[in-house]
């Protein structure tokens, strides 16, 4: 159980939406005073509640227009294997998003590029080069019809 407050709840709501949002909107939304939104916003950043706070990019516009689903099936998952996977796809720009899954696959990537040949060139880095990877399986994305992380408070 979450023992986050209700003041605590309407900051993380509403910067969740805008970062920017000021200070005294929120205190007027949480019905608490303006050095208490500052108080508990600094909390909240301090125990890694607020894990970061981020510019969202259309992608399109800085030539990313191709987006792609990727489900990835490893040959083995020994823990150094795993990690070697997971190294390599954090340092990989073009993946927005990777989780380590059950089922079919072991890995979901969400990833972004140019076109198709920025796409081919990609898989082959991740996945080509990569004697652990048993197979992966693509489907592009036709229509982004709700992106984002917003954590629902």
């Amino acid at each position: 159980m979450s023992n986050l407050s209700n003041v605590d709840r309407t900051i993380l709501r509403m910067i969740q939406t805008d970062s920017k949002t000021r200070l005294e909107d929120i205190a007027s939304e949480a019905g608490a005073s303006v050095a208490t939104i500052q108080r508990r916003l600094k909390h909240l950043r301090a125990t890694g509640t607020i894990r970061a706070e981020t510019a969202l990019i259309e992608p399109g516009d800085v030539g990313l227009g191709m987006s792609f689903l990727i489900l990835v099936e490893l040959e083995r998952e020994a823990l150094h294997q795993l990690d070697n996977f997971k190294r390599k796809i954090r340092n990989e720009p073009h993946v927005q998003q990777c989780y380590y899954i059950t089922g079919d696959a072991d890995f979901a990537l969400f990833v972004l590029a140019e076109d198709m040949d920025d796409y081919q060139k990609l898989i082959q880095r991740l996945f080509f080069d990569d004697a652990n990877v048993k197979r992966f399986r693509t489907s592009v994305v036709m229509e982004r019809t709700k992106t984002g992380l917003a954590v629902p408070v």
